[in-house]
């Protein structure tokens, strides 16, 4: 950009800095909705920094623990800092900002419009990005180019200078080529003025349908940096809830490779008839060399054994291993390492692409696993294709993370494969699947009732389905 046009690009953003928020009244429907689509993605308490931050409102609408804003209109910051003085603020070029500070969240709304270098810009977030760090990016879907034009001409929103019109391709494009990558696309409002009535119909209902949402004005993509390979060595919590699965608990601690820098097994027992208890007790005897906790689950339900196990897990890494061993344990090390290696944040079996042995899964419910992997993936807007794989893996810090937010689900899935996913797509970690190959139990039959059971999925999706997607 020559300084002439970079000027005159300042000089007109700090010329309608004063004129900023007269506007955004005049759209408040507009910026409630991109408030709401922030504040549903970044959770309360984050440390946040939102790059071309304008009079400040979208970053004070997170409710961040410690906020910065940057832009380079001077009376724009001006602004902000007089109505937040609790953020902090400053005048800065986006492209040429620097800090050595970690961000959580990093907001960049309307703002790629008006850079000259897109690419350039990504390639500067690199220098102050950690390997958690989310960046969410808000930008005009192409197709309503014509629409905003008029809306200018016609003085129903702030004319803006000559822009760039960044397809989601586009962004993929240039965030694959500085080393990001996208996490979720997530496309709201298809009818940018509040009417009652039909707000409902079309912004929350229509607009998330598939197809109908390619026509939403605004793009909320989530992207994260990827070259963060790490060659640490993590320890690891297995965690095995056990019902009536005897014959399985010594196959267990035997079949189950060492990695990481320490393993920690917790068996959990729950109610069993078999004398599993009993049987964790002998193979915790029998294995002195290896870390073996055993303890009795507080409740009912495999999601309650799982989080009573997290609850005294010590493990950097913590690690799902259904004690069926329908997973097999030797593919743990497959977990581990995506999930070290940064391959994934939230690493996910899939049992649905190599050929089953004849008794592993019945057809009934192999046929659930593919509906629900399909509706998910559109709920939650990454890919799945098997959702209810027992075997899920995440850092303890990312679990603890799951733990504060589960009140906006709510406690509501005895199984705990959604409430772990659910979680993870709220907190836009990037779900990563292992592909398995599924073995016939050995011991025992499945506790799984297809009918009881399969109902309770579909109401916990409907009530996944009203927070996460028609909000």
């Amino acid at each position: 950009m020559t300084n002439q046009t970079k000027q005159s690009l300042i000089d007109y953003f700090e010329e309608n800095a004063s004129r900023r928020d007269q506007w955004k009244k005049r759209n408040r429907f507009y910026h409630l909705v991109l408030e709401k689509q922030y504040s549903f993605i970044i959770p309360e308490g984050a440390n946040v920094l939102e790059l071309g931050c304008s009079t400040g409102d979208l970053l004070h609408a997170v409710k961040p623990a410690y906020g910065l804003g940057v832009d380079f209109s001077v009376k724009a910051i001006e602004i902000a800092k007089a109505k937040y003085p609790q953020l902090n603020f400053l005048v800065a070029d986006a492209i040429e900002f620097t800090t050595t500070e970690k961000f959580d969240y990093i907001i960049v709304s309307d703002l790629l419009s008006s850079l000259w270098d897109v690419q350039k810009f990504f390639r500067s977030l690199r220098s102050y990005v950690s390997p958690s760090t989310k960046i969410v990016i808000s930008s005009y879907n192409y197709l309503w180019e014509p629409t905003l034009r008029l809306g200018e001409n016609l003085r129903l929103k702030a004319k803006q200078p000559l822009q760039n019109w960044l397809s989601v391709r586009d962004l993929g494009n240039l965030l694959r080529l500085e080393n990001f990558e996208i996490i979720t696309v997530d496309k709201k409002l298809l009818f940018p003025k509040y009417v009652p009535v039909l707000n409902v119909i079309v912004n929350k209902f229509l607009a998330n349908l598939p197809g109908v949402n390619a026509l939403n004005l605004v793009n909320f993509i989530t992207a994260r940096p990827v070259d963060y390979a790490s060659q640490k060595q993590y320890s690891t919590t297995i965690v095995i809830p056990s019902r009536n699965e005897k014959g399985n608990v010594e196959n267990a601690i035997r079949r189950t490779p060492s990695f990481g820098s320490h393993q920690e097994f917790i068996f959990i027992e729950g109610g069993s008839q078999d004398g599993t208890y009993e049987e964790m007790l002998r193979v915790q005897k029998a294995y002195p060399d290896k870390d073996i906790k055993v303890m009795k689950q507080s409740g009912t339900g495999k999601g309650n054994a799982v989080r009573d196990a997290f609850e005294v897990a010590t493990g950097d890494i913590l690690m799902i291993l259904d004690a069926d061993l329908t997973t097999p344990p030797e593919d743990m090390p497959k977990f581990y390492e995506a999930l070290s290696t940064n391959k994934g944040e939230f690493i996910n079996g899939c049992r649905l692409v190599y050929p089953m042995e004849k008794e592993a899964m019945r057809f009934l419910n192999f046929l659930g696993n593919k509906f629900f992997g399909w509706f998910f993936s559109f709920l939650l807007g990454q890919r799945l294709k098997d959702t209810l794989c027992g075997t899920k893996v995440l850092f303890r810090t990312d679990y603890e993370k799951i733990k504060a937010n589960r009140n906006y689900f709510g406690d509501f899935d005895p199984f705990g494969d959604f409430d772990l996913l659910f979680g993870a797509a709220k907190l836009n970690l990037k779900i990563t699947e292992i592909i398995v190959r599924y073995k016939d139990r050995e011991y025992g039959s499945t506790q799984i009732s297809r009918f009881k059971h399969g109902w309770l999925l579909i109401k916990m999706s409907f009530v996944a389905a009203k927070k996460i997607k028609f909000r």
